[in-house]
């Protein structure tokens, strides 16, 4: 749990195009006050609803707690007024975790997102944690 932990709590900006070039260019930090952070991460065109997507990070250490609400690109301004996410990391018996995503959002027209769209807004977050996990057991020293 550690490791993934690591991975997404202090480096997903740097690991990410990595072990997704299909989907992203880069990552960056934009500003970091300690407390907030804001990212910056830039697709391929294969990412179809942006180029680019741009978050306000809020991370409890402590309790293996991510916050994260989109700022700019992804769905936001086409779909959505806002996205945000609450990503909680769990130790599992075997050695492993549990991650658990909240996701809340604002649609623009005030309807609920379709199932499609919801599901493809939680996906890309579990298609980059499938990623990384390969990342970390390919590579058992990365982030130990």
């Amino acid at each position: 749990m550690e490791r993934l932990w690591k991975a997404f709590a202090f480096d997903d900006h740097n690991l990410l195009p990595k072990v997704l070039p299909e989907y992203y260019v880069s990552g960056e930090i934009v500003e970091n006050t300690g407390a907030v952070t804001i990212r910056k991460f830039n697709f391929t065109p294969a990412v179809k609803v942006s180029s680019f997507m741009k978050d306000r990070l809020e991370v409890d250490h402590a309790n293996h707690l991510m916050k994260y609400a989109v700022i700019e690109g992804g769905f936001i301004g086409k779909r959505l007024k806002s996205q945000t996410f609450e990503v909680k990391y769990e130790a599992s018996g075997s050695g492993g975790c549990v991650v658990k995503i909240k996701v809340e959002y604002e649609t623009l027209d005030d309807k609920p997102l379709s199932e499609e769209e919801q599901t493809e807004l939680k996906g890309w977050l579990v298609q980059s944690m499938k990623a990384v996990e390969g990342y970390l057991l390919a590579n058992p020293t990365a982030y130990a």
